[in-house]
């Protein structure tokens, strides 16, 4: 993996491909690992920027709380060091979150967006308790115990075992994550506000996409907004994780997608 400096904390990144900038955002406890599925067949045609977020993987983990903003604040950096003025960002879970952040605050870096597995809406209070119960678990528990509690609920029911591979590589993944990043990540999701209005506000093109199986995130907390700048997407069958459970299915959406932008 390459790594740049972004305002004292390295953020670590692979990069694969030529042509137009595609930034992919892996989700809570993932890493830019998420991806290894997809990146080949999109980076057939594009520049596909992979980070790991602040936290997670092999980039930085600071002590302390974090923010959804100050994670986007690190890709947009990232951006500036690679010398991207404008590209299609794409995050799955929480890097949806962190797209969303982007797209409100900084609408002219982008081309378009796109949330995979993701939602617009905040935390309910419900889903509040549960990220400081996730943060109690990583301190006394450690971060394994952690992992292996929380991988097999990301998956459709009937792959936890039919997948037992592929969950045993996310685990993997999840487990190279520094307990305080992963508790300062929770917190930040906890925080973040509600972004439904960036969604039907936005002029961008957006890409929704939803695991028709999806435990964590159904389609209806995906699909906020049905404006004609907005293509939606079901993967039939899938949870959580497409980008495993159905990479092939997943690859295609987004080339679509990509396909149906305007010409810069």
């Amino acid at each position: 993996m390459e790594k740049v400096m972004c305002d004292g904390t390295t953020i670590c990144y692979a990069e694969q491909g030529k042509g137009e900038a595609i930034i992919l955002l892996h989700g809570y406890c993932g890493s830019s690992s998420y991806w290894d599925e997809v990146v080949p067949e999109l980076a057939r045609h594009y520049r596909c920027i992979v980070p790991d977020l602040r936290g997670h993987g092999k980039t930085d983990a600071p002590m302390g709380n974090y923010t959804i903003d100050q994670m986007g604040n690190d890709v947009l950096q990232l951006m500036d060091e690679l010398n991207v003025e404008k590209a299609v960002l794409l995050g799955h879970s929480m890097g949806g979150y962190i797209a969303l952040s982007i797209a409100q605050r900084h609408p002219e870096r982008l081309k378009a967006f796109g949330l995979i597995h993701s939602t617009a809406y905040p935390d309910s209070e419900e889903g509040k308790e549960k990220r400081l119960r996730a943060v109690s678990t990583i301190q006394t528990e450690g971060i394994v115990s952690f992992v292996d509690g929380l991988v097999p609920g990301l998956f459709a029911p009937e792959h936890v075992e039919s997948l037992s591979a592929q969950v045993s590589r996310v685990k993997e993944i999840g487990y190279q994550t520094a307990p305080q990043g992963a508790a300062g990540a929770a917190l930040a999701m906890r925080e973040r506000p509600d972004r439904r209005d960036v969604l039907s506000a936005t002029p961008l093109p957006v890409l929704l996409v939803a695991g028709e199986k999806d435990p964590i995130i159904p389609p209806e907390r995906t699909f906020t907004s049905d404006k004609p700048h907005i293509v939606q997407a079901v993967i039939a069958g899938a949870g959580h994780m497409s980008m495993y459970e159905a990479p092939e299915q997943l690859i295609q959406v987004i080339q679509q997608f990509m396909n149906g932008l305007p010409e810069a």
